[in-house]
């Protein structure tokens, strides 16, 4: 699993869509709406996933599962778990990726840039409309369909779409800049669920390499 993967997070082959017959504004409306509807609520989610990913040519070269644990604002934690163990902290200042097999640490932190990204979408506290343009809805038998681009151009993905049934959120699917496409299915999702503080700091293990600053100095404040 590719770390630019993992850190801007996001189908199985592209679906077969049934567009949704309406103006090209009250589709935009509509898209907006919807996950409005859904983020309006959301201070934090839990799920099961399978992420697949896809290259340029429709071929799947990376199958991967595991849970994921979101806390508005800034804090989410992705536990990768088959066929590699994976982990990516959020903690509200920096992004921590583990390579359990590698027995090393890659520190990011959180800045302007990672706004528009998929991850932050969904964990962040700016404004949709701010970071994204909705260019289409659509309809099929699995889910709702809402397809962003993000507004800025330093961004390493070209748009996100988000799946909804029943107003939970089923799928998510990115395509980047090198044609390869990721797809998230979430199952047993959790809205709002109590979810412990403690999940969303990380502890660099002994012995581990650490790319990045690690500083003590640099570490959020907890928050209760």
């Amino acid at each position: 699993m590719k770390i630019h993967s993992l850190a801007t997070l996001v189908c199985a082959a592209l679906l077969s869509l049934l567009p949704v017959i309406a103006p090209a504004a009250d589709k935009a409306g509509d898209g907006y709406a919807q996950v409005d509807r859904f983020l309006g609520t959301l201070q934090g989610l839990q799920a099961d996933f399978q992420q697949t990913l896809t290259d340029s040519k429709g071929q799947v070269t990376d199958r991967s599962s595991g849970t994921l644990s979101i806390r508005r604002p800034n804090r989410f934690r992705w536990d990768y778990r088959e066929p590699h163990q994976q982990l990516i902290v959020a903690d509200g200042t920096r992004i921590w990726l583990y390579d359990n097999d590698l027995e090393q640490v890659t520190v990011r932190r959180m800045d302007e840039s990672l706004s528009a990204t998929p991850a932050m979408l969904l964990s962040g506290a700016g404004n949709l409309a701010d970071n994204f343009t909705v260019t289409d809805t659509s309809q099929d038998a699995t889910a709702r369909w809402v397809m962003m681009e993000p507004k800025r151009n330093d961004t390493d993905f070209k748009w996100v779409r988000l799946g909804f049934a029943a107003d939970t959120l089923k799928f998510m699917q990115l395509a980047d800049k090198l044609g390869q496409i990721t797809t998230l299915e979430f199952s047993n999702v959790e809205k709002n669920p109590p979810l412990d503080p403690s999940r969303f700091t990380f502890t660099v293990p002994p012995g581990a390499d650490v790319i990045g600053d690690a500083s003590p100095a640099a570490a959020p404040a907890q928050t209760r």
